[in-house]
């Protein structure tokens, strides 16, 4: 075992198949976090002794229950299941979350050595573990004889060979993770039996608000988007809704939306309706906040979709306070509400000059649906919302004394409202006036009045805990970026420092060459760009040779597969050692790439033997800023971009920042300042550095834990 500040124990089962895969997964994770090491702790439950108990009949924590006690008098810190043996509902204490990848999902036939469907008997004799493994055997078989089959994984496939039984079903990650897949003589497809949906998955379960773990699970979790749908009409929705939607895995919407909407779902996406309407729900209120917190948990990224605004009479608060007690992070995209679509679409609007300075939005129900009084005494304790208010601080503050408001009633001051730069202050309306002489901020605010303004959002969920990430990568590849950032809790700051601007007029040929090098989606899509312009046939681009999975995706967006990319390590010099394996002396070789990349990597394809035309197809150019905003850590996506920032700012912007940059020459721009980077990307990739910059963060937390 390595050395490791932080030792964990892991409880798991002791057949070879709990040990192999819990011995798998959490590798994985060594690998990802070298500051954390697990020690496995074998614990034999009842499943593992009990042989004679049908499974259709076991208690659903057949498998679990030792582990989650031996969890919950702190023998082990974490336990590891096949996801589908999770009992539903788990046991008081306990808290979980599946691992990401995914083994096989499929179940498959298992013959002895030799034979195939075939040459099975007119009765086979087949083993059978669940109710729908029956139904299945009883539909494909209808002359079987199904029998109750235990024992592990090498128990079942023993009684096969032996005779006992002429075929079994079994799940084919056991037998992958296992390596003993060749036992597998006829695969049944997820259109002729479905599985369970954690078939395949690794869960892990640890004891409710371990930090520790946590902090772990927080690597593997997206973001949950609660997202504003706007009303009625699909139009009506905001562009960063529509995203949200075409990324998610799952989606629970409303009724009081335009149904249209889920068209946006990408393929296999689910829809779960959580509705309400006159009182008909299709789910009650906690189990739709019971299941967001679930499927969260399952490494799904979830949107939560509101009909209208999600803050506007949309239940938002409990459903998000639920994901902050498990310390799972959301984001809240606000939508447009009736209230708009109802005054401001109809012309009857809420303020208008001379006849209107504000509002008033309530609603007559009591939780429960009962109805409340609406009178002016009622009226009088609704919060207040100032707007175009910060030069009138003073006024309003004494205005709202004179009116018998006590000098300690809360209030906040929300300055640029929904911007990347947001600021928000809390205080007392006593207070109102030391604070527009302590700040004398030239932005737009809003100020609030009353007992709302002691909530908010918990800042600090996810493996980014809500850090300010300042994003200097150019416009192209910023919202990847953005989302990541997003996905992990943090708060993105789109700064670019870079422009890209494609030489679109010069004379470009593909035809001719053997090979097309490219070293960035940047690369990419200026190349496709001039293509475009140019005309050029699509025919005539010969093979494609990229640095890694990130610019052999670009050139997918076009519909063009590259033909080779290095393994594993993506990076600039990966890619010389690739061209040193596929070049010959004498292959004509295109080169496309910045002004700013240099011809290193042209300089190293021509040692081949190969011809190399070196080919400038865009610019690089710096992006000057005004002001450089509030930030916790920095993203370089390249070499430039580190010399614009320390061009505009200069090194000690950087002091007390974490810096992560996407590979080594971004890393050496830096040491050229006398400057090292806080995290180097493990794989040159947005994704890559942006996993890197959380992993940095969530070590930390477990070591402080």
């Amino acid at each position: 075992m390595k050395k490791s500040p932080i030792v964990l124990k892991a409880g798991t089962r002791p057949s070879s198949l709990a040990l192999t895969q819990t011995r798998g997964a959490l590798d994985r994770i060594e690998g990802m976090l070298e500051e954390i090491a697990f020690d496995m702790v074998p614990i034999t439950s009842v499943g593992d002794t009990d042989r004679t108990t049908d499974l259709r009949e076991s208690p659903a924590d057949f498998f679990t229950r030792e582990l989650d006690e031996a969890l919950l008098r702190g023998e082990v810190d974490l336990a590891v299941h096949s996801a589908k043996d999770l009992p539903e509902p788990m046991p008081g204490g306990i808290d979980w979350f599946w691992l990401p990848w995914r083994e096989e999902p499929r179940d498959a036939l298992i013959l002895a050595p030799g034979r195939t469907i075939a040459d099975l008997p007119d009765h086979p004799v087949i083993g059978v573990s669940s109710e729908r493994r029956e139904a299945y055997c009883t539909q494909r078989f209808p002359n079987g004889i199904q029998k109750n089959i235990r024992g592990n994984i090498e128990e079942r496939i023993a009684q096969v060979d032996r005779g006992d039984f002429d075929l079994v079903v079994m799940a084919a990650a056991a037998l992958f993770r296992l390596g003993i897949e060749e036992r597998i003589t006829e695969w049944i497809e997820l259109d002729e039996l479905e599985v369970p949906e954690g078939q395949g998955h690794l869960a892990v379960t640890f004891r409710e608000g371990d930090e520790r773990m946590m902090a772990l699970r927080s690597l593997f979790m997206h973001a949950v988007t609660f997202a504003g749908a706007g009303v009625s009409n699909k139009e009506l929705c905001t562009i960063a809704t529509l995203r949200a939607l075409k990324q998610c895995n799952i989606c629970l919407y409303d009724s009081l939306i335009d149904e249209s909407l889920l068209n946006e779902l990408p393929p296999g996406a689910q829809k779960i309706d959580v509705g309400k309407r006159c009182g008909a729900h299709s789910k009650e209120q906690h189990e739709t906040t019971k299941l967001i917190c679930e499927c969260v948990r399952r490494s799904k990224r979830v949107v939560r979709l509101k009909g209208g605004d999600p803050g506007i009479f949309g239940r938002l608060a409990e459903e998000t306070e639920a994901l902050e007690q498990l310390g799972i992070p959301f984001r809240v995209i606000p939508g447009i509400s009736a209230l708009q679509a109802a005054t401001t679409g109809t012309g009857m609007l809420l303020t208008r000059r001379n006849v209107s300075r504000g509002f008033v939005a309530l609603t007559p129900r009591k939780s429960g649906g009962a109805l409340a009084r609406c009178d002016a005494a009622m009226k009088d304790t609704l919060p207040v919302i100032y707007y175009m208010s910060i030069r009138a601080i003073d006024r309003i503050s004494e205005q709202l004394l004179e009116d018998g408001h006590p000098a300690d009633t809360p209030a906040a001051i929300v300055y640029n409202a929904g911007g990347e730069d947001e600021r928000i202050f809390k205080l007392t309306i006593g207070e109102l006036p030391r604070h527009a002489q302590d700040h004398c901020i030239r932005q737009p605010g809003l100020i609030l009045v009353g007992d709302i303004t002691a909530h908010g959002y918990k800042p600090d969920l996810g493996a980014l805990r809500g850090k300010r990430i300042l994003l200097t990568c150019s416009e192209s590849i910023q919202q990847k970026a953005v989302d990541l950032v997003h996905d992990l809790g943090g708060h993105p700051i789109q700064y670019p420092l870079i422009k890209l601007q494609c030489r679109r007029n010069i004379p470009l040929r593909c035809d001719g060459f053997d090979w097309l090098v490219a070293t960035s989606p940047s690369s990419v899509r200026s190349f496709m760009e001039i293509v475009a312009q140019q005309r050029i046939d699509f025919r005539t681009i010969p093979k494609i040779m990229v640095c890694g999975r990130g610019t052999a995706a670009e050139f997918a967006e076009y519909g063009i597969r590259a033909d080779a990319q290095p393994e594993g390590h993506f990076s600039a010099e990966a890619l010389k050692a690739l061209g040193h394996e596929l070049l010959k002396p004498g292959d004509k070789v295109l080169r496309v790439r910045s002004d700013k990349a240099g011809t290193d990597l042209a300089d190293a394809l021509r040692t081949t033997g190969a011809e190399v035309e070196d080919a400038i197809i865009y610019d690089n150019e710096q992006v000057v800023h005004d002001e450089l905003p509030e930030f916790d850590a920095v993203f370089f996506a390249s070499a430039s971009g580190v010399e614009s920032f320390i061009a505009q700012w200069g090194v000690e912007a950087l002091k007390n920042k974490t810096t992560v940059v996407i590979g080594k020459p971004t890393a050496d721009a830096l040491a050229n300042h006398n400057l090292e980077p806080d995290v180097l990307a493990g794989e040159s990739t947005i994704p890559g550095a942006i996993q890197a910059l959380a992993k940095n963060y969530v070590a930390q937390m477990v070591i402080d834990s």
